[in-house]
């Protein structure tokens, strides 16, 4: 049985290969930036990283118990507030 030859990146052989550091990777680009800019007289322009979308809270839809839940919380208040209304009348 034949083994398949192990893929790696063209250009570098084993031992060139590396871990590229921030400020390495900064130095690539900058100095691709102005190879760029010198052999094909182009621009480039550098944007700053887009922020993450802030998330907005999550937010339960009312479904029909809940609906119901509601009204009958507001019809007991509003029987709550005639009693202390009716209450008051009562002691002046």
């Amino acid at each position: 049985m034949q083994r398949m030859p192990e893929r790696r990146r063209p250009g570098l052989n084993h031992e060139q290969r590396h871990d590229v550091t921030k400020d390495e990777l900064r130095a690539e680009l900058e100095r691709q930036a102005q190879r760029y800019t010198e052999v094909y007289g182009g621009e480039v322009v550098t944007y700053a990283a887009q922020p993450e979308p802030e998330r907005k809270p999550w937010r339960k839809r009312s479904n029909v118990l809940d609906q119901a839940f509601e009204r009958e919380m507001e019809k007991i208040e509003k029987e709550h507030q005639a009693r202390l209304e009716s209450v008051k009348d009562t002691d002046v």
